[in-house]
């Protein structure tokens, strides 16, 4: 039985508002970066003021909305990443977990200056009271070693997963879709099945799509009519395995006893 889904047409922070206080599990957004990227009905380009406010906005509701034992991430470009964090610590009273590297291997080139090969995840928790399944995330040793928990080493804080590629079956018509893989680990290590996980920027409806098939009830939030029809056609669509992997996934440690 795949857990239900809830896909809401309208502005993140003034449907965030009409949601029952603490009653969600785990938040993930990927708000826009204010890059200038065209999102259909809205163009990604606000004063950085005008930027602060929205993310406050929303980021207020965010507070309301999670339980005490809840997470939150959130993905954010380089711009305005620094901000974004000192917003959910010193305005929103989030404690601070991790901040997580997502490395991927292709991406824009550039040749005066480094090719930019990255985006930043922060991780932050209602209170030290916090879901975190380490067993459910766990990647395989490389070596053996009788200290190491031959059940998997912890991820660490520094991903790589591929883009979706734009050739790829996979692809969806959204400008910054995130892989299935990646927010597979989120959902898997920070909420339990059964619990609801919200997305208030769904964009093309990955997250949804992965609570589903982690059987966790999920709600996806997002102001473009065209991508809530598009999150719907693929929550209806059959799975056949996840868009991406952590190459590490599928090694065998070394010099393990014969």
């Amino acid at each position: 039985m795949l857990a239900h889904t809830t896909l809401i047409c309208g502005d993140a922070a003034t449907t965030l508002a009409t949601l029952p206080p603490t009653s969600v599990d785990l938040l993930i957004a990927d708000p826009p970066y204010n890059l200038g990227k065209d999102y259909g009905v809205t163009r990604d380009r606000r004063s950085r003021s005008e930027y602060r406010d929205f993310t406050l906005k929303w980021l207020h509701e965010a507070v309301r909305v999670l339980k005490p034992n809840g997470s939150i991430y959130v993905f954010m470009g380089v711009r305005y990443i620094a901000e974004l964090y000192t917003l959910l610590e010193d305005e929103c009273g989030f404690l601070f977990n991790s901040w997580v590297t997502w490395h991927y291997t292709q991406g824009m080139g550039r040749t005066r200056g480094f090719s930019p090969r990255h985006e930043d995840i922060l991780y932050f928790t209602c209170s030290a009271d916090y879901t975190f399944n380490i067993d459910a995330v766990r990647v395989p040793q490389k070596y053996y070693r009788r200290r190491n928990n031959m059940a998997g080493a912890n991820p660490g804080d520094v991903w790589q997963f591929s883009h979706v590629h734009y050739c790829s079956a996979e692809r969806q018509p959204h400008p910054t879709q995130k892989p299935e893989a990646l927010l597979a680990r989120i959902i898997a290590a920070s909420s339990q099945p059964g619990d609801l996980v919200l997305d208030p920027f769904v964009g093309s409806g990955t997250s949804c799509r992965v609570a589903q098939i982690l059987k966790r009830r999920s709600i996806g939030i997002d102001i473009n009519p065209a991508y809530i029809d598009l999150s719907r056609e693929r929550l209806a669509a059959p799975f056949s395995g996840f868009d991406s992997a952590d190459p590490r996934a599928e090694r065998v440690p070394r010099d393990r006893p014969t």
